[in-house]
């Protein structure tokens, strides 16, 4: 077994794998892959699991379009997993993780939930309210998935019991989301679109943010205008939501600022993120927020180690192996020449044209958003695409990573069959059987109203249609506005 793993590790790098029916032979792991995705999505089974099953059969599957050698053939995959694209990501997932479970643990949306609920505003606003709080939230902590369940859990409930309409409320969740997603420093698609792209993280939020607020702010207000329901507030059941929030988790807002202050400065992500949670695991047991040992526990009883801490990263195992299996399947594209042909038909289509190589990348990008339901794992498979046509055109990274995030932070939050949708729906149709007046939406009634998410690939067509906010790579690696 050590002779066969030797062996496999120890193989020179592939630089070519042959397939039947040439480049498209080299796209059946990609392509039985989103038909997975499509279909399990379609069967309200779409899981991080499922997925990674459906990525190992697709590999499994190529093998037997490959006219070389399967030696060489799963080499490739060897050599594609072992890209720094997708193990940076991952690394600093696990560190945004620690640092979410943190703040969630002592009590930072219990926090926000209290300043929502107390300023006496209800209906439209109370939606507005939520979409903002939401943002804030998500920006702070970088997950989406993660403020999705924790605004479906609190804030949901409590906003259909001050006249909020339930359709619009959990489509402000998933604005609010879908904003941080797209701007947060340590948000996982962000991380992924700098990497990918070979920009650095601060600098590429730096040039995004213009496009956030432009996307947000009509969204709050029209979030504000139709947000209200046809009901009364009842206090009644409010006052019993209230029991569980309080305004002492708001000092976490401290820790959350200090990572996006360090970030947006220039220090490096996991520094920026160390430093935040050391930062919440000194302030949480000082404001009596909670306990060193929800932070980190060592149970001798049940002999494992527990807390916060192992529940951020451990949050990330799935995904971290789907996306290197992702990684390898478009290596894989790649040493078929698929990307080189793709390149060369969009080439004919862009001829020369920077407009048209601009659409090409926000339409490659919406359509495999459509197809893959969790939103980091569509922004990897479609970052090679981007990066080549981007740097044919001397398209500078940080335009390309918006271009990139923009489109897959708002889809991964609009279409029904997204994993963030289908997640807050699961959420809510459990609070539905502990609390029988919430109302439970369905995910297809909501995606029209998704106002931030449908304002930013708006924006991004837009721009990539005008030319309004593109800048090309200068001598020396600077942002140049074309002549």
């Amino acid at each position: 077994m050590e002779e066969v793993v030797a062996n496999a590790t120890n193989s020179k790098q592939i630089d070519r794998l042959d397939f039947y029916f040439g480049p498209i032979g080299a796209t059946v792991p990609m392509l039985f892959f989103v038909i997975w995705a499509i279909t399990t999505s379609i069967l309200k089974i779409s899981t991080e699991t499922g997925l990674i099953m459906g990525m190992l059969f697709g590999l499994a599957l190529g093998m037997f379009m490959s006219k070389s050698s399967w030696t060489d053939y799963a080499q490739g995959i060897f050599d594609g997993m072992s890209q720094s694209i997708g193990v940076v990501a991952i690394v600093a997932w696990f560190w945004a993780g620690m640092f979410a479970e943190i703040l969630k643990t002592g009590g930072l949306v219990e926090g926000l939930v209290w300043l929502g609920t107390t300023t006496g505003v209800h209906g439209g606003w109370f939606v507005a309210i939520t979409f903002f709080l939401a943002a804030i939230f998500s920006s702070a902590v970088g997950t989406g998935y993660g403020t999705v369940v924790a605004f479906t859990t609190l804030l949901y409930p409590a906003g259909i019991l001050l006249n909020a309409d339930p359709v619009f409320l959990f489509a402000a969740i998933l604005s609010g989301a879908a904003f941080g997603d797209n701007l947060a420093p340590v948000s996982d698609t962000t991380i992924v679109s700098a990497v990918t792209q070979d920009a650095d993280v601060p600098g590429v939020v730096r040039s995004r943010f213009k496009y956030s607020v432009m996307a947000g702010i009509p969204a709050f207000i029209l979030f504000a205008i139709f947000g209200s329901g046809n009901g009364v507030i009842q206090t009644n059941g409010l006052s019993a939501l209230n029991i569980t929030v309080s305004p002492n988790g708001l000092l976490l807002l401290i820790p959350f600022t200090l990572v996006i202050v360090l970030a947006l400065s220039g220090r490096h992500l996991i520094t920026s993120l160390t430093g935040g949670i050391i930062t919440a695991t000194v302030i949480i047991p000082l404001a009596r927020l909670g306990s060193l040992s929800q932070i980190l526990n060592f149970n001798f009883e049940k002999k494992s180690i527990e807390g916060a801490l192992v529940n951020g990263f451990t949050g990330y195992m799935n995904m971290a192996i789907l996306i290197l299996l992702i990684v390898a399947a478009s290596h894989i594209m790649s040493l078929g020449g698929t990307m080189e042909a793709m390149k060369e038909a969009l080439n004919k289509k862009i001829n020369g044209v920077i407009r048209r190589a601009e659409l090409a990348i926000v339409s490659i990008v919406t359509v495999l958003n459509v197809f893959i339901t969790i939103n980091t794992a569509a922004e990897i498979a479609a970052a090679p695409f981007v990066r080549q046509i981007g740097e044919q055109f001397k398209i500078h990274p940080y335009r390309r990573a918006n271009l990139l995030d923009a489109i897959t932070s708002a889809l991964g939050y609009i279409f029904p069959w997204s994993a963030a949708v289908l997640l807050g729906w699961s959420t809510i149709s459990n609070l539905h059987e502990k609390y029988d007046w919430v109302t439970v939406v369905d995910p297809a009634t909501v995606f029209p109203f998704v106002f931030h998410g449908w304002f930013l690939v708006f924006i991004m067509f837009f721009a990539a249609f005008t030319g309004w906010g593109l800048r090309l790579i200068g001598k020396n690696g600077e942002e140049v506005k074309p002549k």
